[in-house]
């Protein structure tokens, strides 16, 4: 099995009629995602983060370049349908708005959706459907109409549905977007749970600069090419750099940048409260110390 389960090559894609008169939304990008990972794409709204999630999946497919899913080049003219049907299995997607992605009108009658399309037998669909909504915390809504949930438990229920097809990777388009901060929570756990618990490559992409402080790792687009690339400590202690692509930093973050600025010797990099109070606490008593 390779290590590195999505990469793309020189990946460019425009919306137009040919290449010298479409609008190029993603310019030369060549990345790699590992297996296991949990990636966070950021990017101001029009950068191209959107674009390139759908490219992934072949809802759109690229002007130039190559896309290696499982070493498999999915861009390549001898793929075939049969070919596309498994890389879907393997990859799934959850998109902004999860009224979009349910179809049924019973919760547990959504989740075995996907699983009933891929052929799977009544059995196991049964077991994949309860394992599914025990893994995002819905088992007691199974019988429920998911038009009477809240907005974050419509989108636990999408991610089970996700769930139930068994993938390798799952790519979150702004699933976050529509949340309020209750739900955008519930779903965040969730996220993390399955990157965690279950091993599942994840694919974030969004423009809340909180919800990436957890991830392994950070790519910013910006302007449809790729802007910076690391952790997310290398990643948001280059304040100024995000903000000429139009993104902030986490509150925190942006504290401790607006201290350094008046002169005050604290750390560029910090992430969190937490880390944040003790790098205070520490500036005090070396203060106090050097008095």
């Amino acid at each position: 099995m390779v290590d590195t389960i999505i990469k793309t090559e020189h990946l460019s894609f425009s919306y137009g009629d040919d290449e010298r008169n479409g609008i190029y939304v993603l310019k030369d990008i060549s990345l790699e995602i590992k297996r296991g990972d949990f990636v966070c794409i950021l990017g101001h709204n029009g950068s191209g983060k959107s674009t390139l999630a759908k490219l992934l999946n072949m809802i759109l497919t690229p002007d130039s370049g190559k896309i290696y899913i499982n070493g498999t080049d999915i861009t390549s003219p001898d793929f075939s349908e049969d070919d596309m049907f498994e890389i879907r299995r393997s990859i799934g997607m959850v998109f902004q708005n999860p009224d979009n992605q349910l179809v049924a009108t019973v919760v547990e009658e959504d989740i075995a959706f996907g699983p009933e399309n891929l052929g799977v037998e009544p059995k196991e669909i049964r077991k994949r459907v309860d394992h599914a909504l025990e893994t995002v915390k819905m088992t007691e809504f199974a019988k429920h109409s998911p038009a009477k949930l809240s907005g974050g438990q419509k989108q636990r229920v999408a991610i089970a549905g996700i769930i139930a097809m068994m993938p390798e990777c799952i790519i979150f388009d702004e699933s976050t977007a529509m949340l309020d901060p209750s739900g955008r929570r519930e779903v965040m756990e969730t996220i993390r749970m399955l990157n965690r618990d279950k091993k599942i490559t994840i694919l974030h992409i969004t423009h809340n600069m909180d919800e990436a402080v957890g991830a392994d790792r950070v790519i910013v687009i910006n302007e449809g090419e790729l802007y910076l690339d690391g952790t997310p400590r290398e990643v948001f202690s280059q304040v100024d750099k995000l903000r000429c692509a139009g993104l902030d930093v986490p509150q925190v973050t942006e504290l401790f940048y607006e201290l350094r600025e008046q002169g005050i010797d604290l750390p560029a990099d910090i992430l969190n409260e937490k880390e944040g109070a003790e790098a205070f606490l520490n500036y005090l008593k070396n203060v106090e110390n050097n008095a």
